[in-house]
């Protein structure tokens, strides 16, 4: 049957969310509708408000840091039952496509098409509300009381977990720690410089810790973000308008000859030089982490990656979600990784628009929305 709940409709790009009654039709074949628990803001939701995002659709329910408890599931699916506690996911895991079957990516791209379109994989929407029809987002719309999601793109986890702490790990903290386990490969001693030090910043710090990296330098223009970058493992932090020169001269000089890896996490090309041109000659590997406005490009003088640097980038840290959720919910509740910490704001979920401006002024990690 078709439920009637609460959601955060955005109705145009640049407006602020609106609090409707949608309707969520039942799940079709090998889809899930799921009862959203706990839901974070992140900035990519903004980025899709603000109109930047090329792919983002209207009118549409955004959220894809959710953790809930399945309601009911359609014909065909066999590995999920109703009352299993689930994280919804951005990046699904088939299991079959040749993404999948390749252990160098975590990119599945079964229902990349549909998705990207703000549709479910066949091609229809299951939210309407006021007669309209209603976009799905990133495969997940966890800004919603009730979510229909691809079976393919859910985590069954610990029934034991917090939902108001895991939802995290639907993308910030793993992207962030993936980057550094998964995609740098960071070894014991390695000296790491982090741009931007917000959540996923946060993350990429706790995940060189993790690794046992000797020296983590927290690269931001907000000083009021040193303290935490220290709490979660930075020895050091810097500030860019605190020197005459450019950043990547700074770091090079600062680590006799630039640092083993850095990690960019803001999303802005010219950071992302930086970030490169502050490794050093010979091994040093930058990892773009943060996402850049449509049609941006990045730019280095090409003897910068013959002298011996690499360039890479991650998407939700690289790892396969279907299979590494659950794990990464193990980690923490064995104390492994932090998630607590990055919760600044719990708030109900009618106040979702402050959640927004908190992230906006750069005075909350994360906010969590409880239904």
């Amino acid at each position: 049957m078709v439920i009637k709940c609460k959601a955060a409709v955005a109705w145009a790009a640049g407006k602020p969310l609106s609090i409707e009654e949608v309707e969520v039709a039942p799940p079709k074949a090998h889809e899930v509708r799921i009862k959203v628990v706990a839901t974070a803001v992140c900035h990519t939701d903004a980025y899709t408000l603000s109109g930047a995002d090329p792919e983002g659709c209207f009118p549409v329910i955004l959220g894809h840091e959710g953790a809930g408890i399945v309601e009911s599931v359609g014909e065909g699916v066999t590995k999920l039952k109703p009352g299993d506690t689930v994280i919804p996911l951005y990046v699904p895991q088939c299991g079959e496509c040749k993404f999948c079957l390749n252990p160098k990516t975590n990119l599945c791209q079964k229902i990349r098409v549909t998705q990207g379109k703000g549709l479910m994989p066949d091609g229809t929407s299951r939210f309407t509300c006021k007669g309209k029809q209603i976009y799905h987002f990133m495969g997940t719309s966890t800004f919603s009381e009730y979510t229909i999601v691809a079976d393919i793109s859910v985590a069954k986890i610990d029934a034991a977990a917090p939902l108001d702490k895991v939802c995290l790990l639907g993308c910030g903290i793993s992207t962030g720690y993936g980057a550094v386990i998964n995609t740098a490969k960071v070894e014991p001693g390695s000296t790491c410089a982090v741009f931007g030090l917000g959540g996923v910043g946060l993350a990429v710090i706790m995940g060189c810790k993790v690794a046992g990296a000797s020296r983590i330098i927290g690269v931001d223009l907000n000083k009021d973000k040193f303290a935490k970058a220290k709490e979660f493992g930075a020895t050091e932090c810097i500030n860019p308008q605190d020197f005459e020169k450019p950043i990547q001269e700074v770091l090079v000089e600062l680590t006799d000859g630039g640092v083993d890896y850095s990690f960019e996490c803001i999303g802005n090309v010219g950071v992302m030089r930086a970030a490169l041109e502050s490794c050093h000659k010979g091994w040093g590997v930058s990892v773009i982490v943060g996402v850049a406005a449509a049609g941006q490009e990045i730019s280095t003088r090409p003897f910068q990656l013959v002298t011996g640097r690499t360039w890479k980038g991650t998407a939700f840290g690289g790892w396969k979600s279907v299979e590494s959720v659950p794990k990464l919910v193990a980690e923490y509740m064995s104390k492994k990784i932090k998630v607590d910490e990055f919760v600044t704001h719990t708030l109900p979920f009618d106040k979702i628009n402050e959640a927004f401006e908190l992230m906006h002024a750069g005075k909350s990690i994360r906010s969590v929305l409880k239904f």
